[in-house]
């Protein structure tokens, strides 16, 4: 191999070691995505992880006086939605760096980025036929089956 050859290969295993390198700080960053989001009337705090995992949620001492159940159930996941859009929104803005300029983050978090529109919705599932009713008019009624199992 000439030198010329040799500092090529050199220079490209420079830039390789380089994005790897670029690549797992990107990953960790991704990793440590958390975000918190608190309810209007501050009885919810929901923190999620990566993904918009839930990692932690805190009621406030007066969240079962202020809420029906339902309604705090309900207060739970809007409050939770909310946290994870901003984990989502911060996982876009550390990819959006590594990714081509045309890439849409969220889209390739969604895992729709190559996808078209008609790839993306769900088909159709096919109508089912309904049974055909039995015609229970002929049969005995369901009380004399009773009496010929015994």
């Amino acid at each position: 191999m000439t030198s010329d050859h040799r500092g090529q290969v050199e220079e490209l295993l420079a830039d390789y070691r380089r994005t790897r390198d670029h690549l797992a700080s990107v990953q960790r960053d991704l990793a440590g995505i958390t975000a918190s989001e608190t309810s209007p009337d501050g009885t919810v705090t929901a923190t999620v992880g990566t993904g918009g995992v839930l990692t932690e949620l805190v009621l406030a001492d007066n969240a079962y006086r202020a809420h029906r159940p339902s309604q705090l159930a309900e207060l739970i996941v809007r409050t939770t939605e909310a946290a994870a859009a901003k984990a989502a929104e911060r996982t876009y803005r550390t990819l959006a760096p590594v990714l081509p300029a045309d890439t849409d983050p969220a889209a390739l978090v969604r895992g729709t980025a190559d996808l078209t529109a008609d790839e993306i919705t769900p088909p159709v599932p096919p109508k089912r036929r309904a049974p055909e009713d039995e015609d229970f008019a002929l049969r005995d009624s369901w009380m004399d089956d009773l009496g010929r199992t015994r």
